[in-house]
């Protein structure tokens, strides 16, 4: 079946950086794009970052652009997040997601806080 296991959450101080990784399993990762979410506590889950099959495009949000970098390895079947100059609003449980056959199908989500 279709998982996700997600890496490199912590705690930062702002300005700082970290780099999420999610390995996934089950579907053929090279045939689709995937996508990071994020959701911060009392707020909806919102689209942080996509890139498409063979990484020739890539889109964010506006909160993020010139901060975070989404990237992929479909020899290692993972997808990356490098996230720099964080600030407190980017605290987030952060999701990696791949919409396969109309279906949306989650990792179990992994915790960025950033504070001082």
């Amino acid at each position: 079946q279709v998982q996700f296991v997600e890496s490199g959450g912590g705690l930062v101080q702002p300005g700082g950086s970290l780099r999420l990784s999610c390995a996934a399993s089950g579907f053929t990762f090279s045939n689709y794009p995937m996508t990071w979410y994020r959701q911060a506590p009392g707020k909806e889950r919102e689209l942080v970052a996509t890139i498409t099959r063979a990484s020739g495009t890539r889109n964010y949000v506006d909160s993020v652009k010139g901060r975070f970098t989404i990237s992929r390895d479909n020899a290692k079947n993972t997808v990356y997040l490098q996230m720099s100059s964080l600030k407190p609003e980017d605290t987030a449980v952060y999701y990696c997601n791949a919409r396969i056959w109309d279906y949306n199908y989650w990792g179990q989500g992994i915790q960025v806080t950033v504070s001082s």
